[in-house]
C-alpha cells in the first residue's frame, strides 16, 4: 500500500507532526508492506489556483510554477491519503487549503481512483467545538464528490503548542487509527 500523509500545518514540530508521527508510528508497528511519505505542505512551493481552467485542457497538469504537479502525482499514486491540519478560522490552513485547491487540476482521473481517506484536526478548543466538525463535514463532501472513503475523522484538543508530547492517552488514540485504514 502507498500511503500518503499531508501535514498541513505550518508549524512543523507541533501538535498536527505529533498526531500524524503517531499514525505512521500505528501503521509501521502493526502492518507490513506499506510505504508510508510524510510530506510538509508548508516546505513546498505552492501558489493558489487562478481558475485558469489550463489544467483541464492540458491532461490534469497546473501551469503556474510550483511544487503541486509533482505532489499531485504522489495524491494519485497514493491508496491512502492522510491529510492532518490545525485549526485555523473555523478551517484548515491555507497552506493545506491550498493544495486541496490545486486537487482540481486532477479532476479529470480523481474520481476513478478509489481512495480511503483520513483527517488528524488539531486546536485550542474543546472538542465540542463546530470548528472540528465543520472541518470534517468539508472533508466529507470532498470524498463524497471524488468518490473516496472517508475512514476517519479524528480531532485532539491541544490547547499548548506542544499538548501532545505529555499527553500519552490521545497520542495512543492516533497509533490505533491503523485499525480503520485495514
Amino acid at each position: 500500500m502507498e500511503i500518503l500523509i499531508l501535514n498541513g500545518s505550518p508549524r512543523l514540530n507541533g501538535n498536527t507532526r505529533t498526531a500524524l508521527e503517531e499514525v505512521i508510528k500505528g501503521i509501521r508497528e502493526n502492518t507490513t508492506g506499506n510505504n508510508i511519505e510524510l510530506v510538509h505542505v508548508a516546505r513546498e512551493k505552492l501558489s493558489g489556483c487562478i481558475n485558469c481552467d489550463s489544467c483541464q485542457s492540458n491532461g490534469g497538469q497546473c501551469v503556474m510554477p510550483d511544487n503541486s504537479a509533482a505532489m499531485m502525482e504522489k495524491v494519485c499514486k497514493a491508496d491512502i491519503v492522510i491529510f492532518g491540519s490545525p485549526v485555523y478560522w473555523w478551517g484548515v490552513s491555507s497552506q493545506l487549503k491550498m493544495f486541496i485547491d490545486k486537487m482540481y487540476s486532477k479532476m479529470g482521473t480523481l474520481p476513478d481512483q478509489k481512495k480511503k481517506i483520513g483527517l488528524v484536526i488539531t486546536g485550542q478548543s474543546d472538542l465540542s467545538d463546530p470548528q472540528y466538525r465543520i472541518i470534517g463535514e468539508q472533508f466529507a463532501c470532498i470524498c463524497n464528490y471524488l468518490g473516496w472513503d472517508l475512514v476517519f475523522t479524528e480531532p485532539a484538543s491541544t490547547p499548548e503548542r506542544t499538548s501532545l508530547e505529555s499527553d500519552p492517552g490521545t497520542r495512543q488514540k492516533f497509533a490505533l487509527l491503523w485499525k480503520k485504514l485495514a
